[in-house]
């Protein structure tokens, strides 16, 4: 069954005591102290390969959303460091975390791109910028929307077991959430992983809730300053690809200038094809 945005987010503290789960813990605090509901719940005991897929019964009877959380390897947990939800939108169905538009993560996404094109160095080089090539400090147009209508769930659950199988994610738990879709589950929690950005979280937002209306992302695991994204259809093309490598770059440059070096080459090696998109801030 594959779950899509709710209008109502449920009460993670009633739910979860009604609900058939293994030992865990109700989390409420944030870096500025507790609240007085919970944020989330998280597992005791360490996930398994399939440790995000069990947890899908639980969402279709209760509305939570299921998460594997990740320690840093200084051994800070996501939990740790989580900031209280703006008042009015928390990322539970309305506020920052209410349902985006593709206009809006496009303002968004220009916005940013010409940010960091400003900042990259070659901008006087023969042949533009070498990170945004093939592009130019223009920002380009959303990628179109994905067609081939794969299931975001079975995306979302193979990810989720090769984050843990290959070790990707250091004591992975699981986790629900309460928020209104998967793209809001960041916000729900008070996630801080992009504070190193200085980008107010509303406009990540925006972003993956269009990436979730038009790829079928799924928020399908968080380290501290690490988001890893599944999609049931990654592009397969190059053409495919090069939209959306651009849209990656605006999102979080680091993953063109801390390894792939341009656009094209993210494009070519990181992206297409590959069915798990992650995303750092450090």
């Amino acid at each position: 069954m594959t779950r899509g945005p709710s209008t109502k987010a449920p009460n993670l503290r009633s739910l979860a005591a009604s609900a058939a789960l293994p030992p865990g813990t109700l989390v409420d605090r944030t870096v500025l102290g507790r609240l007085p509901e919970p944020l989330l719940w998280r597992a005791d005991a360490p996930a398994g390969p399939d440790g995000w897929e069990r947890l899908l019964p639980v969402r279709d009877a209760t509305g939570l959303w299921p998460v594997l959380l990740g320690t840093h390897v200084r051994g800070t947990a996501v939990e740790d460091d989580l900031l209280p939800p703006p008042r009015g939108g928390d990322g539970r169905g309305g506020g920052r975390g209410g349902t985006g538009t593709g206009t809006g993560a496009a303002g968004v996404l220009a916005a940013w791109w010409r940010r960091h094109a400003a900042r990259e160095p070659g901008g006087r080089r023969a042949g533009g910028i070498p990170a945004l090539r093939p592009y130019g400090t223009r920002p380009p147009e959303l990628a179109p929307p994905s067609r081939a209508g794969g299931d975001p769930d079975a995306a979302a659950a193979g990810a989720a077991r090769a984050l843990v199988t290959r070790g990707t994610l250091r004591r992975p738990r699981a986790a629900l959430v309460p928020a209104a879709r998967s793209a809001d589950i960041p916000a729900a929690i008070g996630w801080s992983g992009t504070l190193a950005s200085g980008e107010d979280f509303e406009g990540y937002g925006a972003v993956l809730r269009s990436w979730e209306e038009r790829f079928g992302t799924r928020v399908v695991a968080l380290e501290p300053d690490v988001l890893h994204l599944s999609v049931p259809d990654p592009p397969r093309t190059r053409a495919q690809a090069l939209p959306v490598a651009a849209e990656h770059y605006a999102f979080c440059p680091s993953v063109v200038r801390q390894g792939a070096g341009s656009i094209s080459r993210y494009a070519d090696r990181w992206l297409t094809g590959r069915s798990l998109w992650s995303f750092w801030w450090d």
